[in-house]
């Protein structure tokens, strides 16, 4: 193994242990509050979801979750998306965080038990949409490029048959969601700016797609909602 390939796996293996273990269990972690069944829900949500994806991913497109480990090694990326990438993977990390403090400093007021299963629900449709259009997209690309390398093509099927960006739709649910389940309202501050950032660079990498991907502007007459039917 090269000493580049093995920085690579080195710093591969910090993210996933950061953002795939430590930031979902930081609420437990920050509060130590071992019996807190919804931070645990939350943790075991995200946790399964990305391992069973990106497992069912890998079985179906061998070459994807290398693409997705060197998203900010391409040179090929737009420069707004060069900061709006790392930008949803530190609002991602920042609502479990800022969660747990709420809780440790009893900042917030309790939701009722009906509200907690209901964006507990949220959050697994969520994970349910954006699993399925990683699974189904072979360019689900960290990074928004035009991926002249891999032979991008326009993907119409699975989730893509109702939106166009799915994937970015069940990210937004699950934030949204997440403050709820995890009983914090100062939570929704990252969840709703990351829904700000989603909604930007969807309309960013959306106009892109039109404008250099061969194809997508069809697909985009005859698929019209962005994110949610009816809304956008």
């Amino acid at each position: 193994m090269t000493d580049q390939k093995r920085n690579l796996s080195l710093k591969t293996a910090v993210q996933l242990v950061v953002f795939i273990l430590i930031l979902p269990l930081s609420p437990v972690l920050i509060t130590r509050r071992w019996a807190w069944w919804e931070a645990w829900a939350y943790a075991g949500a995200y946790i399964l979801g990305f391992a069973v994806s990106r497992a069912l991913a890998a079985r179906r497109h061998p070459d994807l979750l290398a693409e997705r480990s060197r998203m900010m090694d391409h040179d090929d990326a737009p420069p707004w998306d060069r900061v709006l990438a790392p930008l949803v993977g530190l609002g991602g990390g920042l609502i479990p965080v800022a969660a747990g403090l709420d809780a440790l400093w009893g900042w917030s007021s309790d939701f009722s038990l009906g509200w907690k299963l209901a964006a507990l629900a949220v959050i697994l449709l969520g994970y349910v949409i954006s699993s399925w259009a990683l699974i189904v997209n072979r360019y689900f690309s960290g990074m928004a490029r035009i991926q002249h390398d891999r032979d991008h093509r326009v993907v119409s099927r699975g989730p893509y048959s109702q939106v166009r960006h799915p994937g970015y739709a069940g990210a937004l649910l699950t934030y949204l969601a997440s403050p709820v389940l995890l009983d914090s309202g100062w939570a929704f501050l990252p969840a709703v700016s990351l829904g700000v950032i989603l909604v930007i660079r969807t309309r960013l990498e959306d106009r892109m797609l039109q404008e250099k991907l061969e194809g997508y502007r069809t697909y985009a007459d005859r698929v019209q909602a962005r994110l949610f039917p009816g809304l956008w």
